[in-house]
């Protein structure tokens, strides 16, 4: 196995966890926020996560975007 399909199978295999997190964040978040708990802080403590986890996503894709950019920059080569 090559270092360059080593590096490329982490990062799969990364990615695809980060992205499971993400849909776990978000479900959690949308759990806590729409329970009939009539606490602002549980209420607030959803909407945080909620938020946290799109931010999460934003980074994620963009790293994802930027290391399959320089994969295939450094295939070429």
């Amino acid at each position: 196995m090559t270092v360059e399909a080593l590096v490329q199978q982490l990062t799969t295999q990364v990615t695809e966890i980060a992205w499971s997190v993400f849909i776990l964040a978000w479900a959690v978040g949308w759990a806590v926020r729409g329970s009939p708990i009539p606490i602002f802080k549980v209420k607030r403590t959803g909407q945080d996560i909620i938020e946290d986890a799109i931010l999460a996503a934003f980074w994620l894709a963009v790293g994802t975007t930027v290391f399959s950019l320089i994969s295939y920059i450094a295939g070429q080569v």
